[in-house]
């Protein structure tokens, strides 16, 4: 680091802000002779060298738990950050970034920004899974975002709350204490002493869960600005979503409360990028003055600049004179007014990307429909002509998962949704487990059989995550296919990348395809049906797996385009290998034929939990198996039992009741009635045992009328299986409908 001393610093303090003695021999020498360098600029007079601290934070005496923290440079790669946080650190993909900006320093939080915060802000995040960005800092904003993160933890004890994220965006030179941070090696975890003792230092607030620590070489100043609004800005091309697969790029929004002049810049240059802003009307500072213009001046006039002759519009300079008025008022001790009051102007001029907000006035327990209107109206501002205008509502609903929102503002009647509005957001919903919302769109004008094709099925199972017993599955058959595509025979996923062959499906060659899905069911499901798919896949008629693996290399399947045959099932198919209850059970809902559905959703999770423990779906499985149908209706019930189902390969109720070992759906009193019925055959069960024993050992009095039989097309017979009201003495024939099966009509079926 050099050290450029300044004329007021009586050489004992450099312009970096420290002192003489803390620096080098190589930043003391006098490399510049007689120049003189009036102004210290961090590229040119810093050294950049691999972090020295990094590694997990431990507030000793505050809290158990560890926090991460990374020492960098204030030029660091934004992309090289976020894949730290997510992918090393582990912390969950956010589906909203909420930045603080503003209300730093040791002045005292309004109590009505604190219950904003707190019940407001902090409670929103907490619903949608959000990052809150702050400096992570013990004092101002800082201190009461990390106090409201860590009494809404305290209090969450449903699993299914997000976690909110509070990360900490400090400068390194502010950081007090920062000393027992420095291990070359890595602290794993380091101690930190939270204590306050400098007016000029802040110690780091123990209620955040990751901290970056921007260094640019100055110590006790605020640079970390531009680093932090590079990473808003990446995070907001980011998809949201499993692995990014949700249909919109991460919302971020900034939020200002009070706030100096000096933040204009701040403001200003994220509005450029069409980053929406949330002002805090009445926090005071900057926040008061920007609510101020963009409130009372929004109808004055823009006319054409005289100093541009480019025919650009700019403001007019009535309204220079009026902002430059307020500007005053607000600030009457800034000295450099001129520039700023042109910020203030740029800013001006992008306001539709600002919300002001007035938390005197307004609920905070609202807050999230604050949120969620500051980003829809941002979206608009820069969606296409073509766009609907709730498209972007529509996505971050189904992003936060606000189904509650979704109904009353826009699945009320008011709007008519078009499939292709609604077609992203369904895709949405399957892949990140938002069953409410699948419901929603189908109720409400979205045609499951145009939207799943096999192309669409297969993007499907793409997106399982890694790690669980479906995702080993698939790629352990992907391995098998790829080794028949191979040119050497120890070919693994990884060389296969590298590999000659062509992906048939217009993709790589290393993707799931409805090949390993087939397999995989087959491997599941055994022989209690024919294999699923394989008729897309045009090999029904190949027996040999090595032929069918070839034909479907060479590309011959051409089926991606087509509409699945069997949309409900097929996705409560997927579903289930998931484990996803909630959805599976719609799905069931929608498939029919409900008992063979649950008796192989059953199967299927009793496959499974040989590897994997999925007991309670398997018992719900069960029950829906076992009651549903024969509680309304015992004939068709019956019926049921014995009827092949094309959509799950040829099979029948007992046989896949057989496959998945269901002995309780085979005690059940409705497949018992039927056994029972299937054994009596047309004999009326009312037949006394005597002469049945009697015709065992005199067979020739079987041709008498010894023992009555019904007939089918006897027309009193319909009349037995009607409800009476002669109690128990009515013909014991009529508990089991007007349908007598035998093995000969299960056989013919």
């Amino acid at each position: 680091m050099r050290y450029p001393l300044t004329s007021l610093s009586n050489g004992a303090r450099c312009q970096c802000g420290g002192a003489r003695d803390d620096h080098g021999s190589v930043a003391l020498g006098d490399y510049f002779s007689t120049a003189i360098v009036n102004r210290w600029v961090s590229a040119q007079h810093s050294s950049e060298y691999p972090t020295d601290a990094f590694g997990e934070l431990q507030f000793a005496g505050a809290s158990k738990r560890h926090s991460y923290y990374l020492r960098l440079s204030w030029d660091t790669q934004a992309s090289m950050v976020y894949t730290l946080m997510t992918a090393h650190w582990g912390l969950s993909a956010p589906n909203l970034v909420v930045s603080i900006v503003g209300g730093e320093g040791r002045t005292k939080v309004k109590t009505w920004v604190r219950e904003v915060l707190r019940q407001g802000l902090v409670k929103a995040s907490q619903s949608t899974g959000a990052w809150i960005l702050t400096a992570g800092l013990r004092e101002g904003v800082g201190k009461c975002v990390g106090e409201a993160v860590r009494d809404h933890a305290t209090a969450a004890s449903s699993v299914s709350l997000n976690k909110v994220v509070a990360l900490g965006i400090a400068p390194w030179g502010l950081v007090h204490n920062r000393e027992q941070l420095v291990n070359p090696q890595g602290s794993f975890p380091a101690k930190y002493h939270v204590q306050n003792t400098s007016r000029d230092s802040c110690c780091l607030d123990n209620n955040y869960q990751a901290f970056l620590l921007v260094d640019d070489g100055s110590v006790e100043r605020r640079q970390e600005t531009g680093f932090r609004a590079k990473l808003e800005d990446y995070i907001s091309h980011q998809r949201t979503g499993i692995w990014g697969s949700g249909s919109i790029d991460i919302p971020v929004l900034c939020m200002l409360i009070s706030g100096e002049a000096s933040k204009l810049e701040r403001v200003d240059l994220s509005l450029k990028t069409s980053m929406p802003w949330l002002v805090l009307a009445g926090s005071g500072g900057l926040a008061d003055f920007l609510s101020d213009v963009l409130e009372n001046l929004s109808s004055a006039p823009t006319a054409q600049s005289s100093s541009e002759g480019d025919g650009e519009a700019g403001p007019s300079v009535d309204l220079k004179d009026r902002v430059a008025e307020r500007f005053k008022k607000h600030f009457p001790s800034e000295a450099e007014t001129e520039k700023l009051v042109e910020r203030a102007l740029s800013i001006y001029q992008n306001r539709d990307l600002i919300t002001i907000y007035h938390g005197e006035q307004e609920s905070p327990n609202e807050f999230d429909t604050v949120l969620l209107k500051a980003l829809v109206g941002a979206s608009k501002h820069r969606a296409s002509v073509d766009d609907s205008p709730y498209n972007e509502e529509l996505k971050l609903a189904v992003t936060w998962n606000r189904v509650d929102i979704a109904k009353s503002e826009l699945f009320n009647g008011d709007i008519q949704w078009r499939y292709e509005d609604l077609e992203d957001s369904m895709t949405d919903a399957l892949v990140n487990n938002k069953p409410q919302f699948v419901r929603l769109f189908t109720e409400n004008g979205l045609n499951i059989l145009d939207y799943l094709t096999y192309g669409r099925l297969e993007n499907l199972y793409r997106s399982v995550a890694d790690g669980t017993v479906l995702y080993h599955l698939l790629q352990r058959h992907l391995v098998e296919r790829l080794g028949y595509a191979a040119p050497a025979p120890t070919l693994n996923l990884q060389d296969s990348t590298k590999g000659a062959a062509e992906n048939v499906y217009s993709g790589r060659v290393t993707d799931i395809s409805l090949f390993e899905v087939a397999r995989v069911l087959e491997l599941l499901m055994g022989d209690v049906c024919q294999p699923f798919y394989y008729e897309a896949l045009g090999l029904e008629q190949i027996s040999s797996k090595r032929r069918a693996l070839r034909k479907v290399l060479r590309g011959d399947c051409v089926y991606r385009e087509k509409r699945c045959l069997f949309p409900w099932a097929s996705l409560f198919i997927w579903s289930v290998l998931q484990n996803r209850s909630e959805m599976s059970t719609f799905f069931w809902e929608m498939a029919g034929e409900s008992v063979l559905s649950a008796l192989s959703g059953c199967k299927i999770l009793r496959e499974m939990s040989k590897l994997e423990a999925e007991a309670e779906t398997k018992l719900s499985m069960k029950e829906l198996a076992q009651s549903s149908c024969y509680r309304s209706d015992e004939s068709r019930s019956f019926t049921l039992l014995i009827r092949k189902s094309p959509g799950w390969g040829g099979t029948t109720c007992l046989q896949m009741g057989m496959g998945a070992d269901a002995r309780l759906f085979f005690s059940h009193d409705g497949v018992q009635s039927l056994m029972s019925q299937i054994w009596w055959g047309d004999m009326k069960r009312s037949t006394e045992v005597w002469k049945l024993l009697l015709a065992f050992f005199c067979p020739f009095l079987c041709y008498t009328n010894l023992i009555p039989f019904r007939k089918h097309n006897d027309p009193h017979q319909e009349d037995e299986g009607k409800p009476s009201d002669d109690g128990p003495g009515r013909d014991s024939d009529s508990l089991y409908g007007t349908t007598i099966f035998s093995f000969s009509d299960i056989k013919h079926m």
